[in-house]
């Protein structure tokens, strides 16, 4: 298999001199709401190296889902400024593939079929197109299901067509903004483990867009907390934790501790420390 493989997946805590690859600075954006300026974004920074996975949170409203529509090229109406490799964006790219967590497939095309669709802006001839596509199918792991239509699939693997869509054109990004949120738990979890597996198959820098602390820690190399609107960077957890993670874990539950306390803004609970007790009769403890 031919899968991209831009770069070896990023370690939390690395040393690394080269130029990030995308660079927020001092990014703020307002829309206009019944002829009044809305704050949504105020003077966000962030610097994401080759291969990072990094994950954004913070409230409803703090404007996650507006960075990744500016990262990707949708909306370029902001000040500041946003660049990747060096080079503003000014536009969509090739270079940056977005899933969103509606998987948004033409319901009247085939599963390969609505995978092509992220070569559209590709030169390739019909058998390169193709054998792409093959190759993408296997890598989100439908093989079998090249000419389902999209109601003939669960909402898991409805998703899986909507990351091989945001794959096939070897972007060197992938923005992911809620893409599990709509699924049941273990699909979630599934899901979130395929995506691990790509990425270390892919090298792929990811920009993840999510409401759960558990996600983020489970995944990320990094955490980014919002602030509430207008959105900027209220705290940067480092998940310094290696692969393969185990979700039940001390380490993990600790930081994602860290992360609801910064989104929520409450205090830790005190770590109730047990004693042994010597002489005490059964009968005296209370049940």
């Amino acid at each position: 298999m031919n899968a991209i493989n831009h770069s070896t997946p990023y370690a939390a805590g690395q040393a690394d001199t080269a130029a990030p690859l995308v660079r927020f600075k001092n990014v703020s954006k307002d829309f206009s709401v019944d002829g009044q300026p809305l704050e949504v974004i105020r003077d966000f920074n962030l610097s994401i190296d080759e291969g990072e996975f990094i994950a954004i949170v913070g409230a409803s409203g703090c404007g996650k889902s507006t960075l990744l529509r500016l990262l990707v090229g949708l909306d370029t109406d902001f000040n500041g400024s946003i660049q990747v490799d060096g080079q503003a964006v000014t536009g969509i790219g090739s270079e940056r593939g977005i899933v969103f967590q509606e998987h948004r497939l033409f319901p009247w095309l085939t599963v390969e079929q609505n995978i092509a669709l992220g070569l559209i802006n590709d030169h390739l001839t019909q058998g390169e197109r193709v054998r792409k596509v093959h190759e993408f199918v296997q890598l989100v792991g439908l093989s079998g299901f090249e000419s389902a239509y999209p109601h003939q699939l669960s909402g898991g693997m409805s998703q899986r067509v909507a990351i091989a869509r945001g794959l096939v054109a070897n972007p060197r990004i992938l923005l992911l903004d809620e893409p599990f949120g709509a699924l049941d738990a273990l699909t979630r979890q599934q899901l979130q483990d395929e995506l691990l597996a790509i990425r270390e198959r892919s090298g792929v820098t990811i920009l993840l867009v999510t409401h759960d602390a558990e996600e983020a820690t489970y995944l990320s190399d990094r955490v980014i907390v919002l602030e509430p609107r207008p959105g900027r960077t209220k705290a940067e957890i480092d998940i310094d934790v290696p692969h393969p993670r185990v979700r039940t874990g001390f380490a993990l539950h600790e930081l994602r501790e860290r992360v609801l306390q910064q989104i929520t803004g409450t205090e830790a609970a005190p770590r109730v420390v047990a004693r042994r007790v010597e002489g005490l009769r059964p009968e005296l403890i209370a049940f």
